[in-house]
């Protein structure tokens, strides 16, 4: 069933269901825009949770949608390999897929990743609060008032790319630069960013020179509490080759920007679609942190990351062979309902909230999950503090991926202030 791009909403599932089953494939950029995927993944979890798909645009895969086969996955790296890229789609890089820390086994992984660790430590987190929280508060009260604005543009990639410069030791004027090469790094051509693959490296190359510019600055300066500084001086990192580097940066890039700027405003839209949800929170703040995690979980951010099979293994009845593709789809088992009960609902106090796997597990858990919840519980302090509602006012422009699960504009009003 590759044609599901074109599943209605309002007939979504009775299509899915009159398909064969071996037709499924959720991999649809399209299908991901459209927000109607959910079927596809209710019956597979159902009928067949290890599921083959022999042709796709990104070639032969397996679809693993249940919470727990996708634990089991996650938490064995000794079988199930990051090396050579974490999506469905291989990078189309001339020379072969970037190397960065999330892509790739112990050792090499855990010495990269502990050496960037420091800049998310409760210890920096700390530090950086009252800055986001009063950068939080001057763009809410820069708002305007009973208008249509963009919430996306306005707030949710405002606040993200201001704590990114700030991660990167970077001025605050370049701050939409990463913004803009995040977005370029998982967009596909011909969708709206990029027309097409030259494109795409031509950015690349100039994202490329900005971020060496800056670890020839670092690395003959003395070591900062930046992330750049820290790769340039970090004794397992500051002799990685140059493309080793990018990759690492292309992967801070995308890490510290699309997951927590797409939940900011996933937040706006699941509060707006679930009005009881919105008054619960209006009339008890100190539920903030339990809807942060819920709303984590409901919009799954990057909806899967996808691993390689280092030997033959029996998953869920399934006989994976050694080299075929893997691929852990977290917005599945985010509802799973033999894990998270009543998961298709938006439930800002449920019990077990932090009960999701949008953060993965094991080696690979998001070292930044810390950081995304402060953000997110920081600006719902500051909305809260000043506007009695922030109306949604018409639909959301999702992304086309099936990584990412964002979105480009999403129309906002606020009626008054407080």
């Amino acid at each position: 069933m590759n044609n599901t791009a074109l599943l209605k909403p309002e007939t979504a599932r009775d299509e899915v269901y009159a398909a064969p089953l071996k037709d499924l494939n959720p991999a649809q950029p399209a299908l991901f825009q459209a927000n109607t995927m959910f079927s596809i993944f209710e019956r597979l979890r159902a009928e067949d949770p290890v599921h083959y798909t022999p042709e796709s645009d990104f070639g032969a895969f397996w679809s693993v949608t249940k919470y727990k086969d996708i634990m089991a996955v996650d938490t064995n790296h000794e079988v199930f390999s990051s090396e050579g890229g974490i999506t469905i789609g291989d990078q189309p890089m001339e020379e072969g897929p970037l190397p960065m820390f999330i892509a790739m086994d112990p050792p090499k992984h855990d010495i990269q990743r502990k050496t960037v660790t420091p800049a998310v430590s409760p210890m920096n987190l700390a530090r950086l609060e009252p800055l986001i929280r009063e950068r939080a508060g001057k763009i809410l009260d820069g708002l305007p008032i009973g208008e249509e604005f963009d919430w996306v543009d306005k707030v949710s990639m405002e606040l993200t790319a201001m704590t990114l410069a700030t991660l990167f030791g970077i001025p605050q004027e370049d701050r939409r630069k990463l913004t803009y090469w995040s977005d370029v790094v998982t967009a596909a051509p011909g969708q709206g960013l990029i027309d097409t693959l030259d494109q795409k490296f031509e950015i690349f190359v100039e994202y490329h020179a900005y971020f060496t510019e800056l670890w020839n600055q670092r690395v003959n300066a003395d070591p900062q509490p930046d992330l750049i500084s820290m790769l340039a001086h970090g004794e397992a990192t500051r002799n990685m080759e140059p493309r080793e580097y990018f990759g690492n940066v292309v992967l801070l890039t995308v890490g510290g920007n699309d997951t927590t700027r797409n939940t900011i405003s996933g937040s706006v839209l699941a509060l707006n679609q679930n009005p009881d949800q919105y008054k619960k929170l209006r009339e008890n703040p100190d539920l903030i942190p339990s809807m942060v995690s819920e709303t984590i979980r409901w919009q799954t951010p990057l909806a899967h990351m996808r691993r390689r099979a280092l030997q033959d293994i029996e998953l869920g009845g399934k006989q994976i062979k050694k080299g075929d593709k893997v691929v852990m789809w977290y917005v599945s088992g985010n509802r799973d309902d033999e894990v998270i009960e009543n998961p298709n609902d938006y439930i800002i106090d449920r019990p077990r909230v932090r009960n999701h796997l949008s953060f993965g597990f094991g080696i690979h858990r998001c070292v930044g999950n810390r950081l995304a919840e402060l953000q997110l519980k920081v600006i719902w302090e500051e909305i809260l503090k000043r506007f009695p509602t922030v109306e949604v006012a018409g639909e959301p422009k999702r992304s086309y991926s099936t990584f990412v699960r964002g979105y480009e504009r999403l129309p906002v009003i606020i009626p008054s202030r407080l």
